[in-house]
């Protein structure tokens, strides 16, 4: 596909956010936008239809879960991923390898690839650089990804320099293995928290002059502060003319940081994983409704949000939902949180055009509480030493005999 899919309309004359247009064979999307998580063709307790009516054009799904489950062979049955899952909007493909980050000890990385076992049934498989691209080819994604190799946060500078060495050779391969000429292939800049391995490799990848850039590797623990500067770095190396997708970030507070630093597409699981385990997003900040002082309020989570969610139901029916673990929590409060992400991209849209987003920014930015810094730093070692190789990625851990 021709580098034209992407059109800039607007760059903010403060700050490096930017309101553009991509266009796909499924549509177009206006940037910048988050992309819901449909990890294995589905965008957990919600329907195709439901998604799209919050306004969103584009999901991400999974090459490493699409080919352990269901399996190619049934999605090129059907032709493609948009007709299996029945979702004709665009969709974008990760490569599967931050899964294989995840799998550490379940896993052999060398040039060639990387040899892991599956997280179901043990059975050993390979991904290279071509089979990757060729999965997805099947798949039949608008947009897929580069295999790249996802450093450990703590790997340590000799260890992420490897990992950034061996994905701008996979890029190079990726390349030269794409057949199709109606998908758009990114390329991803790896480099951990090290200014220098990233600037490195995003001069190796733009010289490859990839139709769009992905930034990988960060919300794995660092602080905020340190990820935001890596950003800012990495952007600023990036051609301006095409796409930027600044991979699994997704707390509200990020977008807003991630769009003033120029970032043009984002996707991570947070929304919905956090919905489900009752904290619900405010534009005062995350709420949850599990706890006692919910008990009783006759209020929806938000009187000023037009989900179903909020027009319909109590905190105190919520409060209620979850304690009872009743399913119909999990997917009221997806409903929301997708809803206030919608949402916020939209405002951010409009102001960027109106000139408004600095504004915007600092508003919203002023009344979000965010969670304490070493709270949320803690909280996020906890999930990766829970889910780096115990998690399959739907929340379930491994078979025992897997560990």
């Amino acid at each position: 596909m021709s580098d034209s899919n992407f059109r800039l309309l607007k760059t903010d004359a403060q700050s490096k956010a930017r309101r553009g247009e991509l266009t796909t064979p499924h549509g177009k999307v206006q940037t910048p936008a988050f992309l819901p998580v449909a990890t294995q063709g589905t965008v957990k307790t919600l329907l195709p239809d439901e998604v799209r009516g919050m306004g969103y054009a584009m999901l991400l799904s999974n090459t490493y879960h699409l080919y352990l489950r269901p399996g190619l062979p049934v999605i090129e049955r059907f032709g493609g991923l948009h007709r299996f899952m029945g979702w004709d909007g665009p969709i974008l493909t990760d490569s599967g390898g931050y899964q294989v980050f995840s799998l550490a000890t379940l896993r052999r990385i060398t040039d060639k690839g990387v040899t892991f076992r599956s997280h179901i049934d043990g059975s050993e498989h390979l991904f290279t650089p071509e089979l990757a691209v060729q999965f997805q080819e099947i798949i039949g994604a608008d947009i897929i990804m580069a295999l790249d190799e996802c450093p450990a946060p703590d790997g340590g500078f000799e260890k992420v320099r490897e990992a950034a060495r061996r994905t701008h050779l996979w890029a190079e391969r990726c390349l030269k293995a794409q057949r199709r000429c109606d998908q758009m292939l990114y390329a991803i800049v790896q480099g951990g928290t090290f200014p220098e391995l990233r600037r490195e490799l995003a001069r190796f990848l733009t010289a490859l002059d990839f139709p769009g850039y992905a930034i990988g590797g960060l919300s794995l623990g660092e602080p905020k502060k340190e990820m935001n500067a890596i950003i800012k770095e990495t952007v600023a190396l990036l051609p301006p003319g095409k796409p930027r997708y600044l991979m699994g970030v997704g707390s509200p507070e990020d977008l807003v940081e991630g769009v003033a630093r120029g970032i043009d597409l984002f996707d991570c699981a947070l929304p919905t994983r956090v919905a489900r385990n009752g904290s619900l997003f405010t534009r005062s900040g995350r709420i949850n409704i599990r706890n006692a002082a919910y008990r009783q309020v006759e209020q929806p989570v938000d009187p000023k949000c037009d989900c179903h969610t909020c027009r319909t139901f109590s905190a105190a029916y919520l409060h209620h939902l979850f304690n009872s673990r009743e399913l119909l929590a999990y997917r009221l409060a997806t409903l929301h949180n997708l809803t206030f992400i919608s949402r916020l991209m939209a405002q951010i849209r409009d102001s960027i055009m109106d000139g408004s987003f600095n504004s915007l920014k600092d508003e919203f930015l002023a009344g979000y509480r965010t969670t304490n810094e070493p709270v949320r730093l803690e909280q996020k070692r906890k999930w990766l030493r829970e889910h780096v190789s115990t998690d399959d990625g739907t929340g379930q851990p491994y078979p025992p005999a897997m560990m």
